[in-house]
């Protein structure tokens, strides 16, 4: 008898199938044929959801970005943290959904002839985390926590220059100048911010210890 899926589950096996590909052969190297391969499903199935692999893969990174928001959206509902200690686990909660399949994907990404991909995903984490933490902003500005009269535009330039600078596939710093970088950032965090000195020692650490971005 035929197995008949539900269109969101087929949906998600073509995802999941593609990541597991580009993330242990590479994304130029896998073709939609070891897609159909992999799954067992007809060129028209695949065509059906998706209109080429390039579209597969801004999927993929949707899935992992969409991850991260709601994580953070979790952090953010939470009515017995402070501001400042909200901010701190958004920036942990991101880098804890690290996992060595999305580090593959990033990897992936890094490749010269995905740019374009790499680029759209760092532009789209920044467009979706950008309400989350202006909204924690907002808060520590009625909390006394915060001073400052740009709560979103001091959210996207923190995060532009986060994301971007402490890009490990663009920038590729030296332990001793990325500590640096960390310092500078959290200085110009607090005063951005209105923050008192000292209320975001701890990205210093996150960033100095995992060059992970924020």
């Amino acid at each position: 008898m035929r197995n008949i899926k539900k269109p969101e589950e087929r949906r998600n096996e073509i995802l999941d199938a593609s990541e597991m590909l580009f993330a242990s052969q590479g994304y130029t190297q896998t073709t939609i044929n070891d897609i159909l391969s992999a799954i067992g499903i007809a060129k028209g199935t695949f065509y059906y959801y998706f209109k080429s692999k390039e579209e597969v893969m801004d999927a993929i990174i949707d899935r992992f970005i969409t991850s991260g928001v709601e994580a953070a959206q979790v952090v953010a509902s939470n009515p017995t943290l402070t501001a400042p200690e909200k901010i701190f686990h958004i920036v942990m909660a991101q880098n804890m959904s690290d996992t060595p399949r999305k580090e593959q994907m990033i990897e992936q990404l890094h490749q010269i002839n995905n740019a374009e991909m790499h680029q759209k995903s760092l532009i789209e984490t920044i467009t979706r985390l950008t309400p989350v933490l202006t909204a924690v902003v907002e808060e520590g500005i009625r909390e006394g926590a915060f001073a400052t009269p740009y709560p979103q535009e001091s959210v996207e330039f923190l995060l532009v220059s986060s994301q971007f600078l402490f890009d490990e596939g663009l920038f590729h710093w030296q332990p001793e100048e990325l500590l640096k970088k960390a310092q500078a950032f959290v200085y110009v965090m607090e005063t951005i911010l209105g923050a008192a000195q000292g209320t975001f020692h701890f990205i210093t650490q996150l960033l100095s210890g995992s060059g992970g971005n924020v």
